[in-house]
């Protein structure tokens, strides 16, 4: 049984490098890349994206949809780690997580998305909750979230890694015409009726996010409170293998949310902060934005997928 080939389109971005890193030691599977000369060869690229069993794009998106274009063998399969596809409906949404079928869908897909970091952190909180109509569907959704610096790909490893690393800012918030491209995917995968307010901001870190919504109790059903909205995420991924929600007892006693505690994985750890005094409660997100929000989901995704072949053969 021959080893399949997983092609890697564009391996030089951050993403890209970090998928490489994870996957260049496997043994179950040929890595396949191009030489840097050939890698704006849209001749070789095409050689290459149907000469492999799944491809793995790395890419912007108008050359993601021109790497997919170029698709002719039908047996390729693709992971799209660029956003061109997120709320495109032929494709399958890369968030193994998100409903006890995903998982299996993901295993038996020929086209998947990759979610964006912050939507993965939003969408993670937010729809188990409104799947169990604990906020209604046309609740004002409020999203804040602080990526590091590697977020902006290369550009932003440049601009606090480079040789004018010295003037670049400690913290910056940015959308602030708040029509960012991950609003639609939060709003599609999530299951919001209206689209929510959504503020990024990067820090003066290399990776890992902070992402939070808050939440005021007397605007949902009378029964609805913190105890029960962090029963529904605990009771959601209580078999998640890479999603945690810290107990109650946990959450009480964090005193601050650190994004860089689970960078390296691709884990995500979530929590519910609850001020019952005030009728208010804080969700909260942490994961690396390389790990769960990029490279990890990529690579998860891909095991998934080549589990299904293999049980093929």
């Amino acid at each position: 049984m021959s080893s399949p080939i997983v092609f890697i389109d564009g391996d030089q971005g951050t993403t890209g490098l970090q998928i490489h890193e994870r996957l260049r030691n496997r043994t179950d599977l040929i890595l396949l890349t191009l030489a840097a000369a050939d890698r704006k060869d849209p001749r070789r690229r095409a050689e290459a994206i149907n000469a492999c069993d799944i491809a793995v794009l790395c890419l912007p998106d108008a050359a993601a949809r021109e790497s997919v274009a170029a698709i002719v063998n039908p047996d390729v399969r693709v992971i799209d780690a660029s956003s061109a596809h997120r709320t495109h409906p032929d494709w399958t949404y890369g968030f193994p997580e998100m409903a006890p079928e995903q998982a299996a869908r993901i295993a038996n897909a020929h086209r998947v998305t990759n979610p964006g970091c912050y939507p993965t952190g939003a969408i993670g909180l937010l729809r188990p909750l409104m799947q169990a109509g604990l906020i209604p569907a046309d609740y004002p959704i409020s999203i804040h979230a602080v990526s590091g610096y590697s977020g902006r790909g290369r550009a932003g490893v440049e601009e606090y890694e480079g040789e004018g690393a010295v003037n670049a800012p400690s913290f910056q918030v940015y959308g602030l015409g708040l029509g960012h491209k991950h609003t639609p995917e939060i709003q599609q995968h999530a299951g919001l009726a209206q689209r929510p307010i959504f503020l990024p901001a990067l820090g003066a870190y290399r990776q890992g996010i902070v992402l939070t919504i808050p939440l005021e109790l007397r605007l949902l059903a009378p029964n609805v409170d913190g105890a029960a909205l962090h029963a529904c995420l605990a009771a959601h991924y209580a078999n998640a293998d890479h999603v945690r929600v810290l107990t109650p007892h946990e959450a009480h006693d964090v005193k601050h949310l650190d994004p860089q505690v689970l960078n390296g994985t691709n884990d995500m750890q979530l929590g519910v902060f609850i001020n019952a005094e005030h009728g208010q409660v804080l969700l909260s997100a942490v994961f690396d934005n390389l790990g769960k929000g990029a490279s990890g989901a990529a690579v998860q995704n891909l095991n998934l997928m080549l589990a299904r072949k293999s049980n093929e053969m």
